[in-house]
């Protein structure tokens, strides 16, 4: 470059070492991809599947809700939860009630279909009152823990106990800080 920014107009050439490539047309891809479409299609697929069996619709038996399942997967279903159809969904809250009782399949089986009666009664009919009543159990709950915790309660509480309070050695300290002048 010059001193002012202006480039010596003799001293570079362009040469380039690459070619640029063919432009393809529109018509010869399509036509590239009917030709590989049609060798595809062309190819005889010989995988022995078995028969599609034919799909009913169950409805589970605690929420009400209707899939589209094969006769053998609902007879399994039925073996495994006391001849009672239930959904994927409910199948997991099920478990987590047996883990709760104990591992009893019968209690938490039914402790899982009450609770989804007294949520198609009352929950999908008043979702916000529902979810109020759902707010005040919790706070319910949280109180009587608090109470079996409190200071007049004879239980410990879990964890590292505060023994007494920091403040005084952190002024102690401060103390012994003398600011220099």
């Amino acid at each position: 470059m010059a001193p002012h920014g202006e480039a010596i107009a003799g001293a570079y050439k362009r040469t380039s070492a690459f070619s640029e490539p063919p432009r393809l047309s529109k018509d010869s891809l399509h036509r590239t991809k009917s030709d590989i479409s049609f060798e595809l299609t062309k190819e005889v697929i010989d995988i022995n599947l078995p028969p599609i069996s034919e799909v009913e619709d169950a409805k589970c038996e605690c929420c009400g809700m209707s899939e589209e399942c094969t006769p053998g997967y609902i007879d399994r279903v039925r073996n495994k939860f006391l001849g009672r159809w239930i959904c994927g969904l409910c199948t997991e809250a099920v478990k987590e009630e047996m883990e709760k009782n104990g591992g009893h399949k019968e209690e938490g089986l039914n402790a899982h279909m009450s609770a989804c009666a007294t949520f198609n009664k009352f929950g999908r009919a008043y979702p916000v009152l529902s979810q109020a009543e759902a707010m005040r159990e919790m706070l319910k709950k949280n109180a009587t823990r608090a109470k079996s915790f409190g200071p007049k309660g004879a239980q410990k509480m879990a964890g590292i106990p505060r023994s007494s309070s920091c403040i005084a050695a952190i002024t102690k300290d401060m103390g012994d800080l003398k600011l220099k002048k």
